[in-house]
């Protein structure tokens, strides 16, 4: 039996950046690999005696020998019973490499669809590639990492094996990039403009906001036609005019963070009620008043409800809802304590996380 490991997204985020965007200039520099920062490929390797997660559903099973020949699984050997000697017998043909796998397991790379590697809170992209790639993450969605130059040379050192980093695919804001003129005035016109220009610079796809649905159809429209993928952070200063309904029939890809959902089944009302000293300028009216909309929209089971599930799934719609780095929030002083800030933690993250109200998503100021 032969048996590729698939890969599969992770519907969260592990995001310790806001969506700011640094220019070259203003992060560190990326070390080139050094030796004894990995081998190979090789002609063959054997894994021996791990228990075998697929990404198909299937329970974990080992023990297992996975032969890898040339940077590619060929063979997943099933060598025994837990608990028992090794059936030596039936053991695959030994490697240039061979790698003890006895009470570890195999998963394949996990694929993280939102990233930044900078803004103000971390500007050393090692700490954050090996972070990732400790955590088993070797594919990451940039939306962005970093500014458009500097992002797509990051993408291309990784390619090469010539720096310590996931897979990169690059996402970038409208309107953004080295070369763009920003004067000029953000029409339909110039939306297609606009991705033409990344699309010639190599982009991977586009991560929009919640622009006016002429815009975002012309964004959109243009992506399809450049063969580019497409994100969107619906966010709230445009969310009434483009939800997440909205935005996947003008052919969104990705909704990324949860902002839209709720909006695409409200019913009865068009815009959230929001209480009466609201400010999206203030952290805890955002975040506190994000989701204040689950009571407010048709119920779970309902006509409208299943009728929107069932266009989502017809249209192979994607939500990666970001949950992860909501989650210090709902128990603030456990995430504070945790064991391992002090040994792992970068000392800027942890600043920058301190209450602040002038730093995006640290908003527990109480």
């Amino acid at each position: 039996m032969q048996r590729r490991l698939r890969s599969i997204l992770i519907c969260s985020a592990v995001c310790f950046t806001a969506a700011i965007t640094l220019s070259a200039q203003q992060m560190n520099p990326t070390p080139a690999r050094q030796a004894g920062d990995g081998d190979g490929p090789f002609e063959r390797m054997v894994i021996r005696g791990i228990t075998v997660i697929d990404g198909t559903g299937a329970p974990p099973r080992g023990p297992m020998d996975v032969v890898v020949q040339n940077n590619r699984i060929t063979d997943i050997v099933s060598v025994g019973f837990p608990g028992v000697a090794i059936n030596e017998r039936s053991r695959p043909a030994k490697g240039v490499k061979e790698i003890d796998g006895t009470g570890m397991y195999l998963t394949p790379g996990f694929v993280d669809a939102h990233v930044h590697c900078g803004g103000g809170q971390a500007r050393d992209p090692e700490y954050v590639y090996k972070l990732w790639l400790m955590h088993g993450v070797t594919t990451v969605r940039g939306v962005p990492c970093g500014s458009m130059d500097w992002d797509l040379n990051q993408r291309e050192l990784s390619a090469k094996n010539q720096i310590v980093a996931p897979r990169i695919f690059s996402y970038h804001r409208p309107f953004s990039g080295e070369g763009w003129d920003r004067s000029k005035p953000q029409t339909p016109a110039t939306a297609q403009e606009w991705v033409a220009f990344a699309a010639k610079k190599g982009v991977d796809g586009l991560k929009l906001g919640a622009h006016d649905p002429e815009i975002m159809q012309a964004l959109l429209s243009a992506a399809k036609m450049h063969k580019l993928g497409s994100t969107a952070h619906l966010d709230q200063m445009g969310v009434v005019r483009m939800n997440a309904r909205d935005a996947s029939r003008q052919g969104l890809g990705t909704l990324t963070h949860y902002y839209g959902l709720f909006e695409s089944l409200l019913k009865d009302h068009t815009i959230q009620p929001y209480p009466v000293n609201q400010n999206y300028n203030d952290e805890q009216h955002r975040f506190g008043q994000v989701a204040r909309l689950h009571d407010k929209i048709h119920p779970r089971g309902s006509d409208q409800w299943n009728a929107l599930i069932k266009e989502w799934v017809d249209a192979k719609f994607t939500i990666d809802p970001t949950m992860t780095i909501y989650s210090a929030g709902r128990d603030v002083m456990r995430m504070r304590n945790a064991d391992w800030h002090d040994k792992y933690t970068l000392p800027s993250l942890w600043d920058f996380y301190q209450p602040n109200r002038n730093a995006h998503g640290s908003y527990c100021f109480n």
